[in-house]
């Protein structure tokens, strides 16, 4: 049980951690091609290679939706549509930036999950959970605006906060998606959503391109950016995809979602290491966020340990 839980670990922490270096190659790749396309060229040789994986694996059977089609669909629309699209054109809005705030949005998927279930279930969070959610969300501002919150006036970081909020929402309900499927493997939950959802994010950039609204890339500028979409199609794409389904199914989510507090770490070390300069507002936002969702989760546990203890007593 103990070695479960210790490999259950190192695979959060190695798909949070790569999901927190993504983003400053991500940086790289939006000089030569848009965040729309980056997304999609990393995402369907993601999809491809775990539709392969499932079918030499499982077999013909497994792709049998089992009248979860539409449930499918809508996750994979929210994990690789909403989600990926949104998380980098919101990054490429906001520039330098961009690259620490999309991290720590990232993180902040558990703060919105809570207030998710509050909207959909009518179940109001504990007053510690809402002190926790509003003290993730001044830290989140403390990074968009590193201190001069008047720029909160300004379309040019409001609307890519919101965009990036939205990825927020799109990933928290795709982490919600994979306790639908009960009695199906990780690897058909990551498959059948991801091709799902890349066929989706697929039509809407294509539309977007006819519609002139997003640059198609040449094959020059494709090839400019191989080695960051070799690095994203096989570690953050799809090693990580893997690895935090697995976690998550080991650690159970309660435990799992705390090592997502590794994304906006990594981000902040490779930056640094990159030379660009994490200002106080940054760093103690990014620590705020982290903060917030360590101590809901403590508050969470403190809470069902209670749960649990009452039950017994009134068992006996």
């Amino acid at each position: 049980m103990k070695n479960n839980m210790f490999i259950g670990s190192l695979m959060a922490i190695f798909a949070s951690a790569s999901w927190g270096a993504m983003f400053p190659v991500a940086e790289h790749a939006f000089q030569y091609i848009s965040p729309f396309y980056f997304t999609i060229i990393r995402y369907i040789p993601v999809a491809v290679i775990l539709v392969m994986l499932l079918y030499f694996i499982e077999g013909k059977r497994s792709f049998k939706t089992d009248g979860n089609g539409f449930r499918l669909w809508f996750f994979g629309t929210m994990g690789f549509t909403v989600y990926n699209l949104f998380i980098f054109w919101g990054q490429n809005l906001l520039g330098g930036p961009g690259v620490l705030l999309a991290s720590i949005m990232e993180a902040l998927a558990p703060i919105v999950s809570i207030l998710i279930v509050w909207f959909v279930k009518k179940s109001r969070p504990h007053a510690f959970t809402m002190f926790c959610i509003v003290a993730a969300f001044i830290g989140v501002l403390l990074v968009v605006t590193n201190g001069d919150f008047s720029v909160l006036f300004g379309l040019n970081r409001l609307f890519p906060l919101v965009i990036l909020l939205l990825a927020a929402v799109g990933w928290a309900i795709y982490t919600f998606g994979g306790n639908e499927f009960n009695g199906w493997s990780v690897l058909r939950f990551s498959a059948l959503s991801s091709l799902y959802g890349t066929i989706t994010a697929t039509i809407v950039v294509t539309v977007l391109s006819i519609f002139g609204m997003v640059e198609v890339p040449t094959l020059h500028e494709v090839y400019m950016v191989r080695y960051d979409m070799l690095f994203m199609i096989f570690i953050p794409g799809l090693l990580a995809l893997l690895l935090w389904n697995k976690g998550v199914e080991i650690l159970k989510p309660i435990n799992a979602i705390l090592f997502i507090n590794f994304a906006p770490v990594t981000t902040i070390i490779i930056r640094m290491l990159q030379g660009y300069p994490i200002s106080v507002y940054e760093f103690s936002g990014a620590a705020i966020v982290c903060l917030a969702i360590v101590f809901n989760n403590v508050h969470q546990r403190m809470l069902m340990s209670k749960t649990s203890l009452v039950d017994k007593e009134q068992a006996a």
